[in-house]
């Protein structure tokens, strides 16, 4: 065929989508072939049909010369086309229609890791260093290859690789070091993104042997919380093991110990002491105790208690019938420590005498029963806790009062008894004895109902009010007193008693007795 045939390419697909096409040389226009008498007119474009090419336009191959492979195209089988000086027939239809090849979605830029996190000492000598850390918080889609450990000495700036390869651990021991040198580690994560932000040790670590390794002993008692109450005495002993002497810092939540806390430390162990507890001291002591770059720490809850407030808005719900109704809040201080229950009392507004109803009580409503008809009572209710009872109380401002209902009372009515009995003595006068000079008494006992009237009779005749003899009668009991007794006064006494329902009498026989004294000796020789 006339005119110059393209040059065939015979680079691949791939190496020819990522080289820019080259600039077409000028040729000379090829000769125009006749078309066949029986291959159809081609169809005009219609006015508003798309472009065929919706990316930037470039500069095209000039005539007879083959264009450059498109990405993603085979470009190999049209080189192989013109290489054979055919020019393929595409109807004019099938050439609008045909989409242009799209692009593919380039992928995302690698970005790095974030710094590796938690960077420590694992271990030391005098001659290597092993250090560990934790993964990355953030990683992506990038992954993770490797990591590199540097480090330089104390007082230069440049750093040092550890190590040839990633470290695909995340711990690495560095070996062949210096003793006695300081070093200032940190670590990198890598990926094709690059390297990661470094995650550095804190402080510099010296490279020597360490004798013992620090740990916290901490007693039983202090690895739960340790409670005690506002005012008391606090002595804490937390031993320790470490070599060379270890240093010894404390924290209490995180900030520095008050200056009111004495810390005192020794060789072996750490001691708080508080003089006097307050609620200000409770919290959370955190004790370090470091080797160089070895550390332990361990920490302490301590918990400062008191008694609570009282109860807030304590109100009386409702009364009825011999019961009231009560309902409380729990008190805005506990006491830093769980209330336990409440103590409930009541009062008769007549007394004004507290009384406790329900001790120990857990619920915040109550119901107060068995109150008397007819009072009026208030209420007050205590907090409690492990400590014990609050110090104030709540008071109801209302009053409970019972109200009497419409019950009469009528007492049983019982058939009236007569008791009425005529005297009868149940103990009698008894015979007696007297001396002349010594008071003697004559006694008996009577009943009878009405009470008898007692009368007093001397060989039958009626005492009277003489003097000489003192008569008396108490519930039933009647005594007659002779005073001083004469020759004279003997003989037989009678006791007469007398009322509506008749008469009784009881005698007795009396005796006085002359006391003939013995005669001296000397008294009968005269």
């Amino acid at each position: 065929m006339p005119g110059k045939p393209a040059p065939i390419k015979k680079s691949p697909a791939k190496k020819a989508a990522n080289k820019k096409p080259e600039p077409a040389p000028e040729s000379e226009p090829p000769p125009v072939e006749a078309a066949p008498v029986d291959a159809p007119p081609a169809e005009a474009a219609p006015a508003d049909a798309p472009p065929a090419e919706t990316g930037p336009v470039e500069a095209g191959p000039a005539e007879g010369e083959a264009a450059p492979a498109a990405e993603g195209l085979a470009a190999p089988a049209v080189d192989l086309l013109n290489a054979e000086g055919v020019t393929p027939a595409v109807p004019a239809e099938a050439a609008l229609m045909e989409e242009p090849p799209k692009a593919p979605t380039p992928p995302p830029p690698a970005v790095p890791t974030s710094a590796p996190l938690d960077v420590s000492v694992e271990d030391v000598n005098d001659s290597s260093l092993t250090v560990k850390w934790k993964t990355p918080g953030t990683i992506g889609d990038s992954g993770l290859d490797g990591y590199l450990v540097e480090y330089r000495k104390d007082g230069t700036t440049d750093w040092v690789v550890a190590q040839e390869e990633l470290s695909q651990n995340n711990l690495y021991c560095i070996k062949n070091l210096t003793s006695c040198d300081v070093l200032h580690l940190r670590v990198v994560a890598v990926n094709r993104g690059g390297r990661s932000e470094p995650g550095s040790l804190a402080e510099p670590v010296l490279i020597r042997e360490i004798g013992e390794r620090p740990k916290i002993r901490v007693p039983r008692h202090l690895k739960s919380c340790f409670i005690k109450q506002v005012g008391e005495q606090i002595n804490l002993v937390i031993p320790f093991l470490g070599k060379p002497k270890p240093v010894v810092s404390w924290l209490k939540d995180g900030q520095p110990v008050d200056t009111r806390v004495n810390i005192r430390n020794s060789h072996k162990d750490s001691i708080i002491f508080i003089r006097s507890a307050q609620r200000e001291d409770s919290g959370i002591y955190e004790m370090t105790v470091k080797v160089d770059s070895f550390e332990d720490k361990a920490t302490i809850a301590l918990q400062i208690v008191d008694r609570p407030g009282s109860p807030a808005d304590v109100k009386l719900v409702d009364t009825w019938g011999f019961n009231a109704a009560l309902e409380w809040t729990p008190p805005k201080d506990n006491g830093n420590t769980e209330i336990t229950g409440y103590t409930i009392q009541k009062a008769d507004r007549k007394t004004g005498v507290w009384f406790s109803v329900l001790e120990n009580y857990h619920r915040l409503t109550a119901t107060i029963t068995d109150l008397i008809m007819g009072n009026s009572y208030s209420f007050r209710v205590f907090a409690e806790n492990q400590v014990g009872v609050s110090e104030t109380s709540a008071v109801t401002k209302g009053v409970a009062t019972i109200q009497k209902t419409g019950i009469v009372y009528k007492p049983p009515e019982y058939p009236e008894r007569d008791y009425s009995e005529p005297p009868r003595f149940t103990t009698p006068l008894a015979d007696r004895a007297a001396t002349v000079g010594y008071t003697t008494k004559l006694l008996c006992s009577v009943r009878g109902c009405p009470t008898p009237k007692i009368e007093w009779l001397k060989n039958k005749v009626i005492i009277g009010d003489d003097p000489k003899y003192r008569q008396n009668s108490t519930q039933g009991i009647c005594s007659l007193e002779i005073r001083k007794p004469c020759c004279f006064d003997g003989g037989v006494y009678t006791c007469r008693a007398k009322n509506e329902q008749g008469e009784a009498a009881v005698s007795c026989k009396l005796q006085v007795k002359q006391v003939i004294l013995p005669v001296a000796d000397n008294e009968k020789g005269k």
